[in-house]
C-alpha cells in the first residue's frame, strides 16, 4: 500500500475508517534538515512503544492527543488530523540551536520556560516565526497560537515531573499539533514525544539519550533509546 504521506520519521496510510489513520514509525534517522541519514535496527520499535507509554500519560492527565491504538510495534491507529503547520518548542535548558544562535552556554537552566514556534518546512528548514507571522502567512489565528503555547506549557510541565521521575532531565522538546475534523474541530497534540523530538539527560550523570548522540557522533544511540524505553516503562 502506498503510503498517504511519508515523512523523515513516519508513514501515514488510509484505514477502511476515514476519521482513523495508520501511522508507521521508520528505523531512519535524520539530523541537520536530513542531510544526514542513517538507519538503526529498532529505532522504530523504541520511539513506537516510548510515544504509546507518554501520550497514555498525558491522556491520563487530561491532554487530549490523536492517538486510538497500537497495532503493533512500529504501527498505531491516530485519528486523521490537519497538522498545524506551526512546530512548537518549548526549552528548560540551552541547548541545540539556541546555543548556536545566541550564544548561552550549553546546560544553562532559564528561569522559566521559553516557547518558539516554527514554519514546518522541510525545504526553508523549519524557520522561527511568531504570532504575526502565523496571522499572516495563514497558519494559525492569534487564538490558536495562544492556545498551542497554554497546551505546550501545560505538556512541558507533567512531562518535567515523568521524566524526573525517570532519572531523566527534560531539556527541551518540539511538538506538534492537529486540528480534528469533526464537528468541534479542536486542537490536540499529534506527531510522537520521544527521543527524536526532546533532549534527555541522565539527572546524575548529565549523559545525553536522544538524537543529540546521532547529531553529535556519539555513538550508542540506540541503547540510549533503550535506556529511555526502560525508564519510562518502570514508571507508568
Amino acid at each position: 500500500m502506498e503510503p498517504l504521506y511519508e515523512g523523515k520519521a513516519k508513514r501515514l496510510y488510509a484505514t477502511e475508517d476515514p476519521n482513523v489513520l495508520r501511522m508507521e514509525y521508520k528505523d531512519e534517522a535524520t539530523a541537520f534538515n536530513a542531510e544526514k541519514k542513517a538507519e538503526f535496527e529498532n529505532k522504530g520499535r523504541l520511539n513506537t512503544a516510548i510515544t504509546l507509554a507518554i501520550y497514555r500519560m498525558l491522556e491520563a492527565k487530561g491532554v487530549e492527543t490523536h492517538i486510538v491504538e497500537s497495532i503493533d510495534d512500529t504501527n498505531i491507529l491516530v485519528k486523521s488530523v490537519d497538522i498545524l503547520l506551526v512546530e512548537v518548542i518549548v526549552r528548560n535548558v540551552a541547548a541545540g540551536s539556541f546555543c548556536k544562535r545566541v550564544g548561552v552556554e550549553e546546560g544553562t537552566a532559564f528561569k522559566q520556560p521559553i516557547v518558539e514556534f516554527s514554519y514546518k518546512s522541510d525545504e526553508l528548514g523549519d524557520p522561527l516565526i511568531n504570532d504575526d507571522y502565523a496571522r499572516e502567512m495563514g497558519l494559525a489565528t492569534p487564538e490558536e497560537c495562544a492556545e498551542l503555547k497554554e497546551k505546550a506549557l501545560v505538556i512541558n510541565e507533567v512531562l518535567i515531573d515523568f521524566f524526573k521521575r525517570a532519572g531523566l532531565k527534560l531539556v527541551d522538546f518540539k511538538i506538534e499539533f492537529g486540528r480534528t475534523k469533526d464537528a468541534d474541530a479542536k486542537i490536540v497534540l499529534a506527531d510522537e514525544i520521544s527521543p527524536d523530538t526532546c533532549r534527555l539527560w541522565d539527572l546524575e550523570t548529565g549523559k545525553k539519550l536522544d538524537k543529540d548522540r546521532f547529531r553529535q557522533d556519539l555513538g550508542g544511540v540506540m541503547e540510549a533509546y533503550e535506556e529511555v524505553l526502560k525508564r519510562v516503562e518502570q514508571i507508568s
